[in-house]
């Protein structure tokens, strides 16, 4: 069971401060008198949407979907205004499907009505008329407490038609996803929304500008929108002052893997990942010891042992060769076959490819077959330099998407780290940990 409530003062871990021992959400009743839908009150008092996208820009808040983008740049880019095209949208990205991650399912399922004090701050910064969360269709009791607290809001009129009297008005629809991996690219997502097949769109226009129905829309992920409440009512500074670098704010830190302890903590943003795993974690089960981490989700590089002492911040993780990604930690011991891992990660992705360009929807079936005859000490002299290869051809910017290029990043560092590994699959004709 993971640890949510590990620091004593609340308001340095704002974010699961109102998760209760048992898991079950708070009532609305509750929640408000625990100060939920305070900052909303506040903001429809006396703040503008400008006012409100400069306290979210002066906060440092970067987006907590893996990219990091920062937030209140991202809104700037909507049209404002009275000439601004109508109806404007927000989409809550709730489609947690990076292999590792699990966070935002904490959050739904523990404080849906902090998410949706979030949606209203956000949706009143752009002026959106209309919210959609877009929602992992495997979350089932996620969907049942989001259900339970919409019903609640619109009961109370905290959502709606004239806001508690303020004149700004705001529809939240939840719409459960059929389920797929590329839904977590935006674009995909909002033409899944659309009822679309969910292919990521060619950009520009970016959906800021175009995007769902063809009108200005913004894409925020789950734990990026539960941070504002704490930003409006506490302040920037505040915000900044909980991180340990310059990258604001808590974050919610996973570790999964052979740890005594796996789980989910909400830490200050820079904890240092040895800390995470061998503090939080408990560290590895006896008999095993630690040989690297994927730091932030399936699509990102490997470290090493000799890396953790890493701050896991954006900035510092892509210095050390990586990215924080989801901040959601995979941990390989000295026991699980590197190759392995890698093999069955390229077939998670391989599987969830939409098929849209051909590098992707070719190239990564490809590698998976070759890893997948490794493992089954039927490897050929020359397939290593065949997967580096896919590593170039499917980089950046060669693809529609970054589905593709992030897959390559725990292979692409798994060949590099863990070469002698892949070299005994095809010298010795078998997975030495068979």
């Amino acid at each position: 069971m993971a640890e949510f409530n590990q620091q004593s003062d609340p308001d340095k871990r704002p974010l699961t401060a109102k998760v209760q021992p048992d898991g079950r959400p708070l009532s609305l009743k509750d929640c408000e008198k625990a100060g939920g839908y305070r900052a909303v009150r506040a903001m429809l008092g006396g703040m503008s949407p400008g006012d409100v996208t400069q306290r979210v820009k002066d906060s440092g808040l970067r987006g907590r979907g893996g990219a990091g983008f920062p937030t209140g740049s991202k809104w700037s880019f909507v049209p404002m205004g009275d000439n601004a095209p109508r109806p404007k949208y927000l989409v809550v990205n709730a489609d947690e499907m990076e292999p590792g991650t699990f966070k935002d399912r904490l959050l739904l399922e523990s404080d849906p009505h902090q998410l949706v004090e979030g949606v209203i701050i956000a949706a009143y910064a752009i002026q959106a008329d209309i919210a959609y969360i877009f929602l992992r269709g495997e979350y089932v009791l996620a969907e049942e407490r989001l259900k339970t607290a919409l019903a609640e809001l619109r009961a109370a009129g905290l959502v709606g038609k004239n806001i508690l009297g303020s004149g700004c008005s705001l529809e939240v629809h939840l719409h459960t996803s059929a389920g797929r991996y590329i839904c977590g690219e935006e674009t995909a997502l909002i033409n899944a929304l659309e009822g679309r097949r969910a292919n990521p769109r060619s950009k520009p226009p970016f959906p800021q500008v175009c995007g769902l129905r063809g009108k200005p829309t913004i894409v925020n992920n789950v734990e990026t929108l539960c941070n504002l409440p704490h930003i409006l009512n506490n302040g920037a500074d505040w915000f900044k002052g909980l991180s340990l670098t310059p990258n604001g704010g808590t974050k919610i830190y996973g570790a999964s893997g052979k740890v005594r302890r796996p789980g989910l903590w909400e830490l200050p943003m820079g904890t240092p990942a040895r800390e995470i795993l061998e503090e939080y974690a408990g560290g590895m089960r006896d008999g095993m010891k630690l040989r690297a981490i994927i730091p932030g989700g399936a699509s990102t590089d490997f470290l090493l042992e000799s890396q953790l002492d890493v701050p896991m911040d954006f900035d510092t993780v892509a210095q050390a060769g990586s990215r924080m990604g989801t901040g959601t930690m995979i941990v390989l011991d000295d026991q699980t076959c590197p190759v392995g891992m890698v093999h069955n990660l390229m077939r998670f992705f391989a599987h969830e490819s939409c098929g849209w360009c051909t590098p992707c929807r070719e190239g990564l079936p490809w590698v998976e077959k070759i890893l997948a005859a490794m493992e089954r000490g039927e490897g050929q002299p020359g397939d290593l330099e065949q997967l580096a290869r896919h590593v170039t051809a499917l980089g950046m910017g060669l693809t529609y998407c970054a589905l593709a290029p992030g897959a390559m990043e725990p292979l692409g560092s798994g060949l590099k780290l863990f070469r002698d590994d892949f070299e005994r699959h095809i010298r010795d004709k078998r997975c030495p940990w068979s």
